[in-house]
């Protein structure tokens, strides 16, 4: 269980049965969780919420902007926000050059829930 039950986290995933897993798992360990299943979804939930600590997103998404594309400007206006990336191509985030890349964690699809949980657990200490 999450040690702050207040703890607000943002799934960014394109395949409904992994956010739904995601989300489902997630909200049993405590987190309120915010789904977006695209950009467009993920960038309203971004401008409209103000307390989220933590952002979990695929970095391949439909409509042309990445996870890193998301997060980038996600942090320039959170700054405390923390990032995973998760993705079947775990490759193509460190290819992309980006400093939030080269800092977030970012967990290659299949992943096991257990090691979401630590992830988040370590960022959010």
């Amino acid at each position: 269980m999450s040690e702050d039950a207040q703890d607000v986290v943002l799934i960014v995933e394109d395949d409904p049965s992994i956010l739904m897993v995601l989300s489902a798992y997630l909200s049993s360990e405590g987190y309120r969780v915010l789904q977006a299943g695209n950009s467009e979804e993920a960038f309203e939930i971004l401008a409209s919420k103000p307390n989220l600590d933590l952002m979990v997103t695929d970095f391949r998404l439909p409509g042309g902007i990445s996870g890193v594309g998301i997060a980038e400007p996600a942090v320039k206006l959170r700054p405390d926000l923390k990032v995973i990336f998760i993705s079947g191509y775990p490759a193509e985030i460190r290819e992309s050059n980006s400093p939030i890349a080269r800092s977030a964690p970012i967990l290659a699809k299949p992943f096991d829930l257990d090691t979401l949980q630590d992830q988040i657990r370590k960022l959010l200490a």
